[in-house]
């Protein structure tokens, strides 16, 4: 059962990781797949990828905290397949990301791409979705939003500078953002929903979290598990869907059960 059959989606940073993943998912699903990445060949590589699977793709050079290149992204979709019915805002920096830099401008630069990035993408794809009288909006949100008691870990005895707490404090950013745009966009017809993966064995992932973490966090989870890329997608899937038309406002841990909510 292709539950995506028909609906046209914006995925952003579907180059590598997580992305890609959404990406393949979707378009398994029978979605029709805008492949947003602001690495042309990654992109590209997906596209292809797609295709060859016999599924629709395009590729689109966007950069998430640019405006104009969101508006073109939005313009490009919308002009292409006629609608835009999902918009999956997974663009951010992580794989790249520099941890031990806390300084003001770095700490601006994540939340422009991370927390902004996800605002600009939703203010473009709005009058489109409003147009339909439906659409989906799913944030990447993340764990990490919520790893409160790690800060008394990254503030060493010894330290003299306050962490910036970059990632972290993009992805509550996200999930702040989530609920004020579901709140103001459901009469629209907008749902606009987060997910928040736990550990997922990424590329990014494993070159941030070093082995005897992931173990510890395997350990703290209920379901002794660390996740893969295809464990997160069926979340993705269900909210694109029209089985979650009654959901909105919701940041859904997918973690296996180390953050449970409620």
């Amino acid at each position: 059962m292709n539950r995506l059959a028909g609906k046209t989606a914006i995925i952003t940073g579907a180059g590598q990781g997580l992305g890609r993943a959404y990406a393949l998912r979707f378009a398994q699903e029978g979605a029709r797949v805008a492949v947003a990445e602001i690495n042309n060949p990654n992109g590209e590589q997906v596209v292809k990828e797609i295709e060859s699977a016999g599924g629709e793709a395009v590729f689109v050079h966007a950069d998430v905290s640019d405006e104009q290149s969101t508006l073109d992204m939005a313009q490009l979709v919308a002009d292409k397949w006629s609608r835009i019915d999902v918009l999956l805002n997974n663009a951010g920096i992580f794989f790249d990301l520099e941890q031990r830099n806390n300084s003001l401008d770095y700490l601006k630069r994540v939340l422009e791409v991370n927390m902004l990035g996800p605002w600009l993408c939703t203010r473009a794809v709005f009058p489109f979705m409003k147009a339909q009288g439906k659409g989906k909006i799913i944030n990447q949100s993340s764990g990490a939003a919520w790893m409160y008691a790690m800060a008394g870990y990254a503030m060493r005895a010894d330290a003299t500078e306050v962490p910036s707490f970059h990632y972290s404090l993009s992805k509550a950013g996200v999930n702040a953002h989530t609920h004020y745009m579901a709140a103001a966009l459901g009469q629209f017809g907008i749902n606009v929903n987060a997910i928040a993966p736990g550990v997922t064995m990424t590329e990014a992932t494993k070159k941030h979290v070093p082995d005897s973490m992931a173990g510890m966090i395997k350990m703290m989870s209920a379901l002794r598990k660390t996740l893969e890329p295809d464990d997160i997608t069926g979340t993705a899937v269900f909210l694109a869907s029209d089985d979650s038309d009654p959901i909105t406002g919701q940041v859904i841990a997918v973690d296996a059960g180390v953050t449970m909510l409620g």
